[in-house]
């Protein structure tokens, strides 16, 4: 099974690698660090580097199976190539991606396995999930970001495995959206990402490698969209507004 870049080497956010593909302003690389988003999370921002230039990634676009990397300039390179993911923003997602992953691990255990309806990652330190609450007491969801700053002191490994997809569907708690899931792999599996001794749960985002490298989070608003949606948006302290 061929895994993403981002997924195997999460650590690395530059590389030199080989242009496989290259029209003016876009190109394919044979490996890419970039993140490029998915399930509420942003893309990365980055550059290309090459020699005698660079110029700013602005976005992807899925093509036949790989990425269409877009660039500010239109350029058309070839060769091999300098890919450079902005570390603070990776870093400010995969903190936010894996504390939603902590408030959607308590809001399933503690409201009878409530689903995600949606999920929005923000550039200012920010996310929001949605969740199927027709019943649920607010004030019970804003005291979640307790047991969450715990699980977050007590740095509890994240890490990842595959299994066919089937299987997964077929274990109660892995898929907790209402309507998708993960894509699965070329050869039929769904990634799971793990909290140890807390959660499971299919995702195809970045995550740290342990809870304690993020910051504290607090709940920050909790808002009634509909009849059964409640909106949970929670914030980095320091660094989300209003923490």
């Amino acid at each position: 099974m061929s895994r993403l870049f981002y997924h195997e080497n999460p650590e690395t956010l530059s590389l030199e690698t080989d242009i496989i593909k290259a029209e003016p302003g876009r190109l394919m690389l044979a490996e890419s660090p970039f993140f490029p988003g998915g399930g509420g999370q942003l893309p990365d921002k980055g550059l290309i580097r090459w020699n005698g230039g660079e110029a700013t990634v602005t976005g992807f676009e899925p093509y036949g199976g790989r990425i269409w990397i877009l660039l500010a300039d239109a350029v058309e390179l070839s060769g091999r190539v300098q890919a450079v993911a902005d570390p603070d923003f990776r870093q400010m997602m995969r903190e936010l991606h894996t504390d939603t992953h902590l408030l959607n691990a308590f809001v399933y255990q503690q409201f009878n396995g409530a689903l995600v309806t949606g999920v929005q990652m923000n550039p200012d330190g920010t996310a929001r999930m949605d969740f199927d609450l027709p019943d649920a007491d607010n004030e019970r969801l804003r005291a979640l970001d307790g047991p969450i700053n715990d699980a977050i002191r007590q740095d509890l490994a994240v890490g990842d495995s595959y299994m066919p997809m089937d299987d997964a569907i077929d274990e109660p708690g892995l898929i907790r959206t209402r309507s998708v899931a993960p894509p699965p792999t070329s050869d039929g599996k769904i990634r799971i990402v793990e909290i140890a001794g807390l959660d499971r749960q299919a995702c195809g985002g970045t995550h740290l490698a342990s809870t304690g490298h993020s910051r504290l989070v607090r709940v920050l608003k909790i808002d009634n969209k509909g009849r059964h949606n409640r909106r949970v948006k929670i914030g980095l302290v320091g660094l989300a507004p209003g923490t």
